[in-house]
């Protein structure tokens, strides 16, 4: 169902008549027959007012999952506050900057892969920081002989994705119109990797990850046994031990190590990343946050040694930090110094402008911001903004975009790698609004 035909819907009903809540399935299917990520959007937004209990928490999640999809990454992290990081376990003693040190974690995750077989980066699905360290990885896993590259969300059905060589609305799950995975896999193609689609769509929670192992297996390692695999997945799929999944579910990596022989080196960044966008997140995070700076995706290596930390070495080998999305989001005197693995977080810590982008979007200044304001939008509220590629239609995931709810006033920044690109504004039907090219010059 379309967007606008149920915005006439919602019109038509007086002031004295609230509808119904939709159930789990209309708002499923309303949500998945909506045009584009701006009706969806919109869709969301006007029935989140009537949910509750859980179908409100699958709103949430699903909105979560198209602000980040619309380039609206604070609010994509502040619509879903279910903070579902995992503590690291009671008898770990965090690491202190007088016997470790901060380094950059594409640096040394290549380090560490230099004799590995397969490599397996998490993410968090509705927190677009987690697929920076991908992107930073591709050129270094190339460099080393890594040769394919598995994406979680990508579908088998895509068979033009390579020739193509970027991702459109059709090649795999919502998460793919996000505009650094796209990027993650147009870098990839372009590197010269073997994309692997290899997540079932129609597998059970409880078969998942065997299909998902068996699928690498047949695609990857029976073909090409001394093969070199680079995976991008979601949350514990990655994990060297049962627990995460529940129900004594063997994650994908143990299967996958079976299969093929090789030991997997698994990297987490999905349990110190920052929850507390425009607000205050005391605990294990802020524990060593507050203590070590970088611009980038970082590891901690211990002085005077080569050992990378891990908060759970039964569970990963390496332990990514993300920085905060802005300073702000740390209170160097807040740590809970009793019970640093306890988790409080609170939302938000006013003043916080929700629509001040956050500056790990330059990627460590590879990209640089390029102002665009709510006059793209020729009056028509909300639209969105996107920047395209040469050659690339309107349905390719875009290198950037970002969306102007509600002040027609408005600024902002697109951030880019300087070159030549399309500049596209369109509205929640899809109709193109304005366009034009624009060269964007480095710094």
């Amino acid at each position: 169902m379309c967007l606008l035909c149920t915005t006439v819907l919602v019109a038509s009903i007086s002031a004295h008549e609230q509808p119904p809540a939709p159930s789990a399935t209309e708002l499923l299917s309303r949500f998945g027959g909506a045009p584009n990520g701006l009706a969806r959007h919109e869709y969301l937004s006007s029935v989140m007012p009537l949910l509750s209990g859980d179908d409100k928490s699958l709103a949430q999640q699903l909105l979560a999952t198209v602000d980040s999809e619309l380039g609206l990454y604070n609010q994509a992290m502040m619509a879903f506050p279910f903070d579902n990081r995992i503590a690291p376990p009671h008898n770990t003693l965090l690491p202190g900057p007088d016997q470790w040190r901060a380094v950059d974690a594409a640096e040394a995750v290549a380090e560490l892969a230099a004799k590995r077989h397969i490599v397996m980066v998490n993410e968090a699905h509705h927190d677009a920081h987690t697929r920076e360290l991908t992107l930073a990885l591709l050129p270094r896993l190339r460099a080393l002989g890594f040769q394919y590259f598995a994406v979680e969300a990508l579908s088998a059905k895509d068979a033009d994705l390579m020739h193509r060589g970027y991702v459109t609305d059709t090649s795999g799950s919502e998460y793919l119109l996000e505009p650094l995975y796209g990027e993650i896999v147009r870098q990839a193609i372009r590197l010269g990797y073997t994309i692997v689609a290899y997540d079932p769509e129609d597998a059970s929670i409880a078969d998942r990850d065997t299909a998902q192992a068996r699928t690498l297996y047949d695609k990857v390692f029976a073909k090409d046994p001394q093969a070199k695999l680079f995976v991008h997945a979601g949350y514990s799929h990655i994990d060297k031990a049962v627990g995460n999944l529940g129900g004594g579910i063997e994650p994908m990596a143990i299967q996958l190590k079976r299969l093929s022989g090789y030991d997997p080196l698994s990297v987490d960044q999905t349990q110190f990343r920052d929850v507390a966008i425009g607000g205050l997140d005391f605990g294990f995070y802020n524990a060593i946050a507050s203590h070590f700076t970088s611009e980038v995706p970082y590891v901690l290596r211990q002085r005077g040694g080569d050992t990378i930390w891990s908060s759970d070495p039964k569970q990963h080998d390496v332990t990514v930090i993300l920085p905060p999305a802005f300073d702000s989001d740390l209170d160097v005197h807040g740590i809970m110094k009793s019970d640093v693995l306890r988790r409080e977080v609170v939302l938000p810590r006013l003043p916080f402008d929700a629509s001040r982008r956050p500056s790990w979007l330059t990627l460590g200044d590879k990209r640089v911001p390029y102002p665009i304001s709510a006059e793209w939008c020729a009056g028509q509220m909300p639209c969105v903004v996107e920047a395209h590629y040469p050659g690339e239609p309107d349905n390719a995931t875009p290198a950037d975009r970002y969306t102007f709810l509600h002040n027609s006033r408005s600024r902002n920044d697109l951030y880019l790698y300087p070159g030549h690109y399309r500049l596209r504004a369109w509205d929640a039907t899809g109709k193109t609004l304005q366009q034009q090219d624009v060269d964007v010059p480095s710094n």
